[in-house]
């Protein structure tokens, strides 16, 4: 009997050793870590990353304070396109979006994250804030920070039909793009000309100037062709303008070369427009050409790129670097890379993702810094929220009741029956 007991004991110990270690475990992970976490890190961007636990905490449960790295993934709990923040102590957190919200923009110094819905997330302290009273698509952050260009659709959202069916309006209106101040919420618009859909927009080293560009008009949004434009933001005045046609569009948000001296355009050759088949679009050659920043016209020698190159989101020198998909196993489905390419050819991979991952954003004070190479960074898996705890603890807290209610009751037995 009495061994019994010692074994009873011994297993209540067990259950709320555990139980402890789990109540503890959210109290170590829910704060905001110091400067002296990063410092550690020094910084850098991993050389690759994972996946997170389905049970990873977010940005607003727990935050991991400065971004290092964002990639999104549809491989968490949410089932869908999830935002995942590695933060430069190492932790991961999710940037859980809404439903059909599109893809956000991580500021140049990795403390805030700004949705399409105007909403601001302080990833150092997860709260968010809405700041802009208007839905709008996130182009580029200015280089000082305090500016946002974005691009904002004037379509109606429904048709409406008169009393014998004829069509009372267009809903295809031209978009605006805006200068807003995502802390303060001002926004002004931009006079860069009618455009059907902006589709990309890159500030200039110096902060003066934005190069955005789209469709002008329907016919060609249903063609595919665009239009570059470089405007000065504050004064309103176009400086020039090229047609790009339907085989060349602006690199992305860091297609102005760091010099100031040219604007990178993705461009391929082969099959055009939206008839094309998979398999025409699979045989396009594509390359990185540049366009003098003052004249618009073509200046340098094209860099040949492979077909997996989607937009240049920094410099390294005259590097472009660039996002890419790396070739997938069988069964999986194509991750996101990002490589540094050189005028002789070569390429050096700087960040690898998971199977599944998009639209990979670094920081550009660690971008300015060329700052990578950084380790290899695995999500923790006591990084959870508090009712994930809570669905360990409370069984065992329920465990240890048990046993030790069951251990009275057989130690109550002799002295009843003396």
């Amino acid at each position: 009997m009495r061994r019994t007991g010692r074994r009873l004991r011994r297993g209540a110990a067990v259950c709320l050793g555990l139980a402890l270690v789990a109540l503890s475990a959210p109290a170590a992970t829910g704060t905001a870590p110091d400067s002296t976490a990063a410092d550690r890190w020094g910084g850098s961007v991993p050389t690759r990353v994972h996946n997170p636990w389905l049970w990873q905490a977010t940005v607003g449960q727990s935050p991991a304070g400065p971004a290092s790295l964002v990639f999104f993934t549809p491989r968490t709990r949410y089932l869908e396109s999830t935002g995942v923040l590695v933060g430069r102590d190492g932790g991961y957190r999710l940037i859980p979006l809404q439903v059909a919200e599109d893809h956000g923009l991580l500021s140049p110094d990795g403390r805030h994250y700004l949705r399409p819905s105007g909403e601001l997330l302080d990833l150092t302290t997860g709260r968010q804030r809405r700041t802009l009273h208007t839905w709008m698509q996130p182009l580029a952050w200015s280089p000082d920070l305090q500016r946002v260009l974005v691009t904002r659709s004037n379509n109606d959202s429904v048709i409406s039909f008169g009393p014998d069916n004829q069509q009372l309006n267009d809903p295809e209106k031209p978009d605006d793009v805006l200068v807003v101040d995502p802390y303060r919420g001002t926004e002004q618009v931009v006079a860069a000309g009618t455009s059907a859909a902006f589709a990309a927009g890159a500030w200039s080293p110096d902060g003066d100037l934005v190069a955005v560009a789209g469709p002008p008009d329907p016919a060609a949004l249903v063609a595919e062709r665009q239009r570059l434009v470089v405007v000065d933001p504050a004064g309103g005045s176009i400086r020039w303008q090229v047609d790009l046609g339907d085989r060349r569009r602006l690199a992305g948000p860091a297609a102005w070369h760091p010099d100031g001296r040219r604007i990178a355009l993705l461009a391929f050759d082969g099959c055009a427009g939206p008839g094309c088949t998979p398999e025409q679009t699979a045989a396009r050659t594509r390359r990185i050409e540049f366009l003098d920043a003052g004249t618009g016209q073509a200046v340098g020698q094209p860099l040949p790129v492979s077909a997996s190159t989607s937009n240049i989101v920094g410099w390294r020198g005259d590097d472009p670097i660039v996002q890419q998909s790396m070739a997938a196993d069988r069964g999986e489905d194509r991750g996101a890379i990002l490589a540094a390419l050189s005028t002789d050819g070569g390429r050096d991979v700087l960040v690898t993702a998971p199977a599944g991952s998009t639209d990979l954003a670094v920081p550009g004070d660690l971008l300015t810094r060329a700052a990578f190479g950084g380790p290899e960074r695995r999500p923790s898996p006591f990084a959870a929220p508090l009712w994930f705890y809570l669905t360990l603890t409370v069984p065992a807290l329920l465990a240890v009741a048990l046993l030790v209610r069951r251990w009275r009751r057989r130690e109550s037995r002799p002295a009843a029956s003396a």
